[in-house]
């Protein structure tokens, strides 16, 4: 872009019709006029006349420039991956908005590939990171006021290359079981009501069914045949809360082995939820949980089974890199699923 001052005595020949505005007039009440970035026509111009100024500043679109309008809408659509779509603009900033709800997907390195080129701007949420339809998960924009037509046209082609900049995976609807075990004689149906309440509105907001929970007495045996049980109804992911985990006689740990299973890993380096377990019969993922999870805190529990919805293989390795963020104060929120808007992320019924 070409820039120049312009004097009042010379802005009435229309020598700065078609120029870009490089900053805001305001009248004399302070009132924004004619904004920064617009390209100015003969109204603006007509409105210029009526308001106070000494010296405007302008730039004219060098040939094979794009204006910042025109450029920032070819940004955002090359970012937008699959589930995501460009919102209105607002402010000179395009945002990206999920289609659906899901777990937000970044192509880290393509994004910092476009991002290295001055002038765009492509920012988003975390990778990872669990939103609901209509959530902005991200913003593009052009910082100046215009940009080289070829330089759009080669981020473009490296976004699109990427399947996108950003993308939501969407939820797979999946049978959900759950086991509760109950101290031997004591089993307690109001318990079993409020974890299956829990437990139900978690799995709905994910799009998965859950199947009735039941309530078992932790015995070796009862436990084994629960979870033959859950199998046989068809529950492709199954929850055992009421373990002690930290007890390698645990009934459930026995009963696992008995039905064929295995325990892929034990403790969480993550709080709360450092209990947390996560085991497998075949292709079913067992999730474990110890009495205080029984209920509706948000646990590392609430990070994991939204990956699994979405297709994720979580073993081990997964849940060791758990610890990078595993501090899971209240300032961390934001990294839960938003089961209800009135309350924070991660909180269902009380």
């Amino acid at each position: 872009m070409q820039y120049r001052a312009v004097s009042r005595s010379e802005a009435w020949d229309g020598a700065i019709t078609g120029s870009v505005l490089v900053h805001d007039v305001r009248d004399a009440r302070g009132a924004v006029c004619v904004a920064k970035g617009r390209v100015l026509n003969l109204d603006d111009v007509a409105r210029l006349r009526n308001v106070p100024w000494q010296e405007l500043h302008v730039a004219a679109l060098a040939p094979g420039e794009l204006h910042g309008d025109e450029a920032g809408p070819k940004l955002a659509c090359a970012a937008a991956g699959s589930g995501v779509r460009v919102g209105d603009t607002s402010s000179g900033h395009w945002p990206l908005l999920a289609a659906r709800r899901g777990i937000v997907d970044i192509a880290i390195d393509a994004m910092s590939d476009v991002n290295g080129r001055e002038g765009l701007a492509v920012y988003t949420l975390f990778h990872g990171h669990v939103v609901d339809e209509g959530e902005v998960v991200g913003r593009a924009k052009i910082t100046p006021f215009a940009v080289p037509r070829a330089l759009i046209d080669d981020a473009a082609k490296v976004a699109r290359a990427a399947g996108g900049l950003v993308r939501v995976r969407p939820f797979r609807r999946a049978r959900i079981g759950a086991i509760a075990l109950a101290t031997l004689g004591e089993r307690n149906a109001s318990m079993i009501g409020r974890f299956g309440e829990s437990l139900g509105e978690k799995v709905r907001w994910l799009g998965g069914e859950l199947l009735p929970p039941v309530q078992v007495e932790a015995r070796r045996a009862a436990v084994a045949a629960a979870l033959q049980a859950e199998l046989a109804r068809g529950s492709e992911i199954i929850v055992v809360a009421g373990t002690r985990a930290m007890d390698e006689l645990d009934p459930t740990f026995l009963a696992l082995a008995d039905v064929g299973g295995v325990r892929v890993r034990q403790g969480v380096p993550a709080h709360p939820g450092s209990l947390f377990w996560i085991g497998r019969i075949g292709n079913v993922p067992l999730l474990g949980l110890p009495s205080c999870g029984l209920f509706s805190e948000a646990t590392v529990f609430d990070l994991v089974l939204p990956r699994i919805l979405c297709g994720d293989a979580i073993g081990a390795p997964e849940l060791a890199a758990l610890g990078h963020g595993g501090f899971l104060t209240r300032d961390m929120a934001f990294r839960f699923p938003p089961y209800r808007r009135s309350r924070r992320r991660g909180e269902v019924a009380d």
